[in-house]
């Protein structure tokens, strides 16, 4: 696993501005391109529906990489926003009760605040400490809603306060009046969390 600190050297090293994104989404196809070929054999004709993992974050945190059930969501994800777009969620044809999925997660510091520049190393790298020491990696096991009698359209997670975590198979997209979970994306975050 990197940390922070060697992403941000590498990017350091990057001559071309765009290199980084272009890297990211080429792979990103690349991974889905597999991902939707190796789906379509392993389930020639069956019921399962797999699709993609998306995220909405509801906290002042950025999301650096996330994964359900071990399959990776991809982007990193800002402070109130969505992002994701991995594949694939492959939802059983049936949902059963206490049927869940294992959540992992890396959350860290939602901005550079602070960021003294690179010209004066020893501040720099003091720099780099503090988002590291911010940085906190989790897991959690999630119940999986009920999604008998509804199209499944992959898994959306909400990352909410205090590292709750919420998740929904619903094709509508969030903020649609349909769409079940119905969390503002700015939640006041509470001043403790209880665990």
């Amino acid at each position: 696993m990197r940390t922070i600190r060697e992403s941000l050297n590498s990017e350091i090293d990057d001559f071309h501005p765009q290199g980084q994104l272009i890297r990211r989404r080429f792979m990103r196809s690349c991974r889905l391109a597999a991902s939707l070929g190796l789906l379509s054999v392993a389930w020639p004709g069956s019921a399962v529906q797999g699709s993609t993992i998306e995220a909405i974050n509801h906290t002042h945190w950025a999301i650096n990489r996330f994964s359900v059930d071990g399959r990776s969501g991809i982007d990193i994800i800002g402070p109130y926003q969505g992002g994701g777009g991995g594949c694939c969620y492959i939802a059983p044809q049936r949902w059963m009760p206490g049927m869940s999925v294992r959540l992992e997660w890396e959350r860290g510091a939602g901005d550079s605040g602070g960021f003294p520049g690179f010209h004066d190393r020893s501040k720099y790298h003091a720099w780099l400490d503090d988002i590291d020491a911010q940085t906190k990696v989790l897991s959690r096991e999630v119940s999986v809603p009920d999604y008998t009698g509804q199209k499944v359209c992959g898994i959306t997670v909400h990352f909410l306060p205090c590292d709750d975590i919420q998740v929904t198979t619903s094709c509508y997209a969030y903020g649609s009046p349909e769409y079940p979970i119905k969390i503002p994306l700015q939640l006041p975050e509470p001043q403790s969390c209880a665990r």
